[in-house]
């Protein structure tokens, strides 16, 4: 009989990891974009900037830690009452992107401050409803 495990490995679709070093160099870009759009006011493009290209799946979970210190900063600088006009401009694979990084959020609230992140979560819910959470919890593609 065949273990139950070695027939999930024929069945595993994420991707292999990503050169760790390409991957933080790209962060490290990214993060000086999403600086550089939030110092402008340009906070839609910032929350944006900041959600491309994440890593995610089997790469590092150093690069990870460093990308979500990035959308962490892109989340924190608009005020509340911008927070619906900019959900409402990101397009949907980028809304389920920015759910998973509030839940990674919240499980780390010693570090990310619950209320920010409740008010996005209301906004994104707001938009996406139940399917957006449901395929948030779904996906095995961690951030």
């Amino acid at each position: 009989m065949a273990d139950l495990d070695d027939d999930l490995d024929d069945f595993d679709i994420l991707p292999a990891p990503r050169n760790e070093f390409e991957l933080n160099a790209a962060i490290q870009t990214r993060a000086n974009d999403v600086r550089n759009l939030i110092s402008r006011g340009a906070f839609a493009e910032a929350v944006s900037k900041s959600l491309e290209n994440a890593p995610s799946g089997r790469d590092s979970q150093l690069s990870k830690d460093k990308n979500i210190q990035v959308v962490m900063e892109a989340l924190s600088a608009p005020r509340s009452a911008e927070i619906a006009a900019i959900v409402k401009q990101l397009p949907s694979w980028q809304l389920d992107m920015l759910l998973k990084f509030l839940y990674r959020g919240m499980g780390i609230p010693e570090q990310y401050n619950s209320a920010v992140l409740l008010n996005w979560h209301e906004k994104v819910t707001e938009v996406t409803g139940l399917s957006g959470i449901v395929r948030v919890f779904t996906d095995r593609q961690t951030v």
